[in-house]
């Protein structure tokens, strides 16, 4: 299926400018930008007068559950919330059952992704104790990156044992991207907490179980055995203003160590468990207004890279259950755009630095090969955006297979009005086309 456009009178919004043009888009690709383009017969028109028009968002971050846990989440219901909250393109976790830690079962996943992803994606290599000479093999073609696990996991994706951690960071092929928590510190914060609380032990308490304290130590470990081989690392989800001055501020280019955040570290604080609960327990945790504050001024400074979700999908009833049973993890997609431009509503992020974290980053991080910018002969991955139709969220919208989001009630100042993938309108607004489907994300390496 291939389909026609001319976007007209939108202001872009692309590599650090604004301006107002139109947008030819043709077999997929973004044919014309220019002041004034005349349509042509057959295309489709659209007047995206007072409309932002933005290269879609490349969340290099989410975790869709399939194959293993499908009852929860699965690639064809969370792409289809990606669309429409203007994501165009995915990088999904290896910690799917069973997990992606050889290249059989990686290029399994993207063969489930082909079939039933509405916008297109890349699936990360799992990284354990006992797949390093798997590692060494990858194709750094076939994955985005390697996700290690330098904290709790579930399953056979901790890696705990130094010898191996030292040989992923030395002959890694791909960047290294990882998760970064002390798993003994954790167990002994929770021990405490059993103590005091037995079971019961409160949401609120998550931060403090899960403390920056063992953020700081992984992350300074991770950053350790880069330096020491040279290795390309890009740290996900900083949740402390403690870890903020191990990164450098400024442009992308260049840097051998990079720092991303995620949307609910944005939007919420600990304030907010006394509200959600545990449906805002995660990992790391949500921590304090502090955290947020000084968060959001590192992603507009480029301290903090990328922004991304972080989706991670569980059942409301497994949210209801006591501490240690109830799930870690948030369904985020289909409002994260939403979430983050609040920001600039208030004031903290400029449109321009919102675009690169979202968009621009994750493309030039991991080489995506002809997407992330606006620009003639790229993909076609547009999201239109209206910044003066707000928008109130309801359970009945939520298109993520468990069926809840953290927003809900919540007013965004914002709506997507409409997400294009490969130039097909995947999202017009209020629905999705279901008969889209995206690319596998190629890599210029």
């Amino acid at each position: 299926m291939s389909t026609e456009w001319l976007i007209k009178h939108a202001e872009l919004v692309n590599e650090g400018r604004r301006f107002h043009a139109d947008v030819r888009v043709k077999q997929g690709r973004i044919e014309a930008i220019a002041g004034d383009l005349d349509a042509r017969p057959g295309e489709k028109v659209i007047d995206a007068s007072g409309l932002w028009l933005f290269p879609g968002m490349i969340d290099d971050q989410v975790h869709f559950r399939e194959p293993g846990l499908t009852q929860k989440a699965d690639i064809a219901h969370e792409s289809r919330a990606c669309a429409a909250g203007g994501i165009t393109s995915f990088m999904e976790m290896p910690n799917t059952k069973p997990p992606a830690l050889d290249r059989e079962t990686l290029e399994a996943k993207y063969a489930l992704g082909a079939q039933n992803s509405a916008v297109n994606y890349a699936f990360y290599m799992g990284a354990s104790n006992d797949n390093l000479e798997a590692i060494k093999r990858l194709d750094p073609l076939a994955a985005p990156g390697i996700k290690v696990f330098m904290g709790a996991s579930t399953g056979n994706m901790l890696v705990d044992n130094p010898e191996v951690l030292d040989g992923i960071f030395k002959y890694a092929p791909t960047p290294i991207i990882t998760h970064c928590e002390d798993t003994p510190m954790i167990d002994a914060n929770l021990a405490k907490a059993h103590e005091k609380y037995g079971d019961a032990i409160p949401a609120w308490e998550h931060p403090l179980i899960r403390s920056r304290e063992a953020c700081i130590k992984s992350t300074r470990l991770a950053i350790e055995l880069a330096r020491r081989h040279n290795s390309r690392l890009h740290v996900l989800h900083i949740s402390t203003a403690d870890e903020l001055a191990l990164f450098e501020p400024g442009p992308l280019k260049g840097k051998r160590i990079t720092a991303e955040t995620c949307v609910h570290f944005l939007h919420f604080d600990d304030r907010d468990y006394e509200r959600l609960g545990f449906l805002i327990k995660c990992n790391p945790a949500i921590k304090t207004s502090a955290d947020r504050e000084a968060i959001i001024k590192a992603l507009g400074e480029g301290r903090l890279d990328v922004l991304a979700t972080d989706h991670a999908p569980h059942l409301l009833e497994e949210k209801g259950q006591l501490y240690d049973k109830a799930p870690s993890g948030l369904p985020l997609v289909q409002y994260a755009l939403q979430a983050v431009l609040q920001r600039v509503f208030e004031g903290k992020l400029t449109l321009e630095r919102v675009v690169e974290a979202v968009t621009h980053a994750p493309a030039t991080l991991f080489d995506v090969k002809e997407r992330g910018y606006l620009r003639e002969g790229y993909a076609a991955d547009l999201v239109l955006v209206d910044p003066n139709k707000p928008h109130t969220v309801t359970r009945e919208e939520v298109l993520s297979k468990c069926g809840w989001t953290p927003f809900e009630g919540y007013t965004f100042n914002s709506s997507i009005v409409a997400t294009f993938v490969n130039g097909q309108r995947v999202w017009d607004g209020s629905s999705v086309d279901q008969s889209v489907r995206g690319q596998r994300l190629g890599f210029s390496r």
